[in-house]
């Protein structure tokens, strides 16, 4: 795991949201332990305190759970899992929507650059 880490946002949010991703790509899957807070701020290289807020978030959202004395787990709850896609995904389509319109896009514009994009597989020569 590595995570090069923005410094214009909390170091436990960017985790959080690392942590969001693995889930939703498959890659931590519904029942999975997740490393303790001493394994992953010895690997990311960070203060225990600041991995231990970002569980204790992760676990306020439900997102992980903890089972007395075994550790922390990724939620069964399949439902819990595809709120925080759709959250994730709701994020990036704002982030796009947000930056088209300061380039001076309209609404169908973007509709067609990115149905274009989709039908040809690439965009400006970029392959998607």
């Amino acid at each position: 795991m590595s995570i090069e880490f923005d410094n214009n946002l909390p170091i436990y949010i960017q985790i959080m949201n690392y942590i969001k991703k693995e889930i939703i790509t498959g890659k931590l899957q519904s029942g999975d332990k997740i490393p303790s807070v001493r394994e992953l701020a010895s690997l990311l290289q960070i203060n225990p305190n600041t991995v231990q807020r970002t569980f204790q978030e992760l676990e306020r959202e439900e997102i992980v759970e903890t089972k007395r004395g075994l550790g922390r787990y990724v939620t069964s709850e399949e439902s819990k899992i595809m709120s925080i896609k759709k959250e994730m995904a709701g994020d990036l389509i704002q982030h796009f929507i947000t930056e088209m319109k300061e380039l001076g896009f309209q609404e169908q514009d973007i509709l067609s650059i990115v149905s274009d994009a989709f039908r040809t597989g690439e965009f400006n020569g970029r392959k998607s």
